[in-house]
């Protein structure tokens, strides 16, 4: 089976579950697909739990869930040493980070304390417990959900962990007829349990490295930059992207371009992942009057393509 039959089966079964929300899921297959971390935001109730446990059986990845509360700590996460008398010496016990998928459900109800032990598991691959650096599986994802900042007690992600995150996205109220179809159906949690694996860490693995080898043409990279630059110009933000997340927004647009059926990158893959991929790391200038992702596709408009 080639890339694009592996593909197109993700994305139907995952839109069995997740029901008319085709463009969020494809954007939740690219991100894994590219490598990235995934944070969903939305209010209780949409289906932000269900979507990442569905990814993680769907992919036949490994996975743990934390529910993030505002007493859990580092360790908690990452895990711990603890005296065992029949060996006479401290044995660690990981904690729930040491696998393939840490499903981080209301990462922001947590402290800034506990969120920061996030950070070098997300970035390294690797957490650093009590001076010894320890390996984490491979491949290694975070799907974090997170509530809107205005509800009771939220904590802000701090900028630097939302830069480790490829893409934010928000999954929205379902149209009237994906809404018949949740309340008459069956309940997603128990489609959820019954999705099998369609693929293996090798296809994934090989579809990651079909992703990197997607061409990008000297005209495409141009207008990249160019996309780059306006963050940064002032006009539109209060600070412009960074180069990791150039080369973050690229590598989605590389798997949006796969995704697609094509192995090279277009500027219509960029459009489509710029708002994703960018949005939660930018601040809008205050006179503005737009939110970082409405900002986003007006300074879209105002680039010209190549």
């Amino acid at each position: 089976m080639n890339a694009q039959h592996k593909i197109k089966s993700l994305l139907d079964q995952l839109n069995t579950v997740i029901v008319g929300k085709q463009a969020q899921v494809q954007d939740c297959v690219a991100c894994l697909l590219a490598g990235g971390h995934l944070l969903i935001e939305d209010v209780p109730g949409v289906g932000k739990t269900t979507l990442a446990h569905a990814l993680s059986h769907t992919f036949g990845l490994q996975f743990s869930r934390v529910q993030f509360t505002a007493d859990l700590m580092p360790s908690d996460l990452t895990g711990v040493s603890v005296y065992e008398r029949g060996k006479e010496a401290f044995v660690f016990h990981p904690g729930p980070v040491f696998a393939q998928v840490l499903l981080a459900d209301e990462i922001n109800r947590a402290s800034p304390k506990t969120q920061s032990a996030l950070l070098e598991a997300m970035e390294e691959k690797q957490v650093s417990v009590e001076g010894e650096t320890r390996a984490l599986p491979h491949p290694f994802f975070v799907i974090a959900t997170q509530n809107p900042h205005d509800q009771l007690g939220t904590f802000a992600l701090p900028e630097s962990q939302l830069d480790r995150f490829l893409m934010r996205i928000s999954i929205g109220y379902p149209d009237r007829a994906a809404e018949r179809l949740l309340l008459s159906g069956a309940d997603r949690r128990d489609m959820v349990s019954s999705l099998l694996p369609l693929l293996s860490g090798d296809e994934l693995t090989e579809l990651q490295r079909q992703v990197q080898a997607v061409h990008t043409a000297e005209p495409l990279l141009n207008y990249v930059q160019d996309l780059i630059a306006a963050t940064r110009s002032g006009r539109w933000f209060l600070q412009g992207l960074s180069p990791r997340a150039g080369i973050a927004m690229l590598r989605a647009a590389k798997a949006q371009a796969l995704i697609s059926g094509r192995d090279y990158v277009a500027p219509d893959d960029v459009q489509a992942v710029l708002p994703q991929t960018t949005a939660h790391r930018l601040v809008p200038v205050g006179d503005a009057g737009r939110g970082a992702v409405e900002q986003v596709r007006a300074m879209v408009d105002a680039v010209p393509l190549p």
